[in-house]
């Protein structure tokens, strides 16, 4: 059975080539384009690993990741924070709450899903 990626970013462009990347490397997508909307997919599709923006309407990426956190069921689940804001404290913040890997953009498509299979290959 292929595994789940959840991909929560509200910039289209991004959502567009991650999904394509994933897609042809055998993953199952689906796409959530704000914080509220990502919890609902959690629920629903159930994700091996999520791919998850910082900056988003409705609930950030750091409220996202600390209410998957919050929740036993979701420990196993990877989460890989995508983002602009790549100052240390927004990196240790973010491994803090939870993430598993923390990505500055722009990113090397190549580098992320290098990162993307170890994580997965290794749960």
């Amino acid at each position: 059975m292929s595994k789940k990626i959840l991909i929560v970013d509200d910039e289209p462009n991004i959502v567009i080539s991650l999904e394509f990347l994933m897609k042809k490397e055998g993953f199952q997508i689906a796409v959530a384009t704000d914080g509220e909307d990502a919890l609902a997919k959690v629920a629903s599709f159930s994700p091996d690993l999520i791919l998850l923006d910082v900056m988003m309407p409705k609930k950030s990426g750091f409220e996202v990741c600390e209410a998957l956190r919050s929740d036993a069921a979701n420990n196993e689940m990877k989460i890989v924070m995508l983002t602009a804001k790549g100052r240390e404290t927004e990196v240790a913040k973010g491994l803090a709450i939870g993430a598993n890997a923390y990505v500055t953009k722009p990113f090397s498509t190549k580098e992320l899903l290098g990162k993307v299979k170890g994580m997965l290959e290794a749960s």
